[in-house]
């Protein structure tokens, strides 16, 4: 049988590809990656023209632990001959198709990743204290410790789930674009960046084929994306230690009042809607409607319409909308992957069935599973944010060897205080 490995990382989203990159020169720490895609791929369904990560670039996969390390972003840039043109572009926000180059060029470095690895089930041999990890495959690796990167599933709303037709999230955007704008209604369901982006590039074309445009958000305002530098301050370690300090129940209060710090709409691109909706306006009314305060209660779908049952929720008024083209800006939402069910009674949980993870990311007594963007509810609104992941990968680093800082773990970068 194989020699055990230190780790295996489940799952090749950015996170565990920092951690991937972080841990390739560290000759004491032997990992292994799984992936179940072919290829490294993030979010390729909206990479619209133009549209750029909402982090700058030294959010990249090792800089903010290790600047002098082979795989930054500004070193992909130099083997790439394009450093030069980065440079005189002057925008530290790198366009998220060339992001998800990066990051194929880092994937294609690092040995000890393997594409086309579906795990199905994990188990635990307590005589030997190693995880087994099973795969379709037909392999099975052994490991001391995991790291959960399996990332966040798009998010149906229910009054969606099995309804029928060809509505499509927001991940899937640029597949059905074409078929999209065939249609004599499309409507945009979601409050975020990502549907905002939607509704200006359908904008940009709705003179060329005539449809009718609506965007519907719950939100009471479209909320700009707060990027003040004092509030940047709360992505630090001493914001996560003082929200992971915090009663559960004023976690999760704060983490709903908080969604504008991550899910808000670039400021910048809220402009620019309202330019393009103003000189559009000029030449006659522009068949569109923007619908705040508005949540979708029911959802059906007949003969080719979608008829949306829509409640104006500071009126308390109902209303409904049909629309043959439905896009679901609705976000992304943690599951806990299936293949994790022979260890449940391993791992701590909290009242809701979430993971009850630990300040230093771990979610076992004996800290030898660890999770990558599965602690929102514990450690606050960083956990998707890409400017804190090689901060949590040190973190993750030094207790895969015991205690040894082999990159520094930050205490304290914030001027103000958090706690009394």
């Amino acid at each position: 049988m194989s020699t055990p490995h230190d780790f295996i990382a489940i799952g090749l989203g950015p996170f565990n590809l920092g951690l991937a990159a972080l841990t390739e020169p560290i000759d004491e720490l032997d990992g292994l990656f799984l992936e179940s895609k072919p290829d490294f791929d993030w979010h390729s369904g909206m990479f619209l023209e133009g549209s750029t990560l909402q982090t700058p670039f030294m959010s990249d996969l090792v800089t903010l632990a290790d600047p002098t390390s082979p795989f930054s972003f500004l070193n992909y840039l130099k083997e790439s001959g394009r450093l030069y043109s980065f440079y005189i572009r002057e925008s530290f926000y790198p366009l998220r198709e060339e992001f998800n180059d990066y990051c194929r060029w880092a994937a294609a470095k690092i040995p000890a990743i393997r594409f086309n690895e579906t795990v199905t089930e994990v188990g635990y041999d307590e005589g030997d204290a190693l995880y087994s990890v099973r795969t379709t495959s037909g392999a099975t690796h052994r490991a001391r410790k995991l790291v959960l990167g399996t990332g966040t599933p798009a998010y149906i709303p229910e009054s969606c789930r099995g309804i029928g037709g060809d509505l499509i999230h927001n991940s899937r955007y640029l597949d059905g674009k074409a078929a999209l704008q065939e249609k004599e209604s499309i409507t945009i369901v979601g409050s975020g960046q990502s549907a905002a982006e939607i509704y200006y590039d359908l904008l940009s074309d709705i003179d060329a084929h005539g449809y009718a445009l609506n965007w519907v958000t719950r939100s009471p305002r479209f909320f700009p994306l707060e990027y003040t530098k004092l509030t940047l301050e709360m992505t630090s370690p001493e914001y996560v230690d003082y929200f992971h300090a915090l009663p559960p129940s004023t976690r999760d209060r704060l983490n709903t009042a908080q969604k504008n710090l991550y899910k808000g709409i670039n400021s910048e691109l809220i402009d620019a809607i309202f330019d393009l909706l103003y000189a559009k306006n000029r030449r006659g009314p522009v068949p569109t409607r923007l619908m705040t305060n508005t949540a979708l209660d029911t959802a059906s779908y007949d003969h080719g319409t979608y008829t949306l049952g829509l409640r104006q929720e500071e009126q308390g008024k109902d209303l409904s909308l049909a629309t043959q083209g439905l896009i679901l800006a609705t976000g992304y939402k943690y599951e806990v992957p299936a293949f994790l069910a022979p260890v449940r009674d391993r791992i701590n949980w909290d009242d809701q069935g979430r993971f009850d993870v630990h300040r230093n990311y771990s979610i076992t007594p004996d800290a030898s599973i660890y999770v990558q963007n599965a602690e929102l509810h514990t450690h606050g609104f960083v956990a998707p944010d890409l400017g804190m992941a090689a901060y949590r990968n040190s973190t993750i680093i030094r207790e895969l060897l015991g205690g040894q800082e082999y990159y520094a773990v930050e205490k304290a970068i914030a001027f103000q205080e958090f706690a009394a």
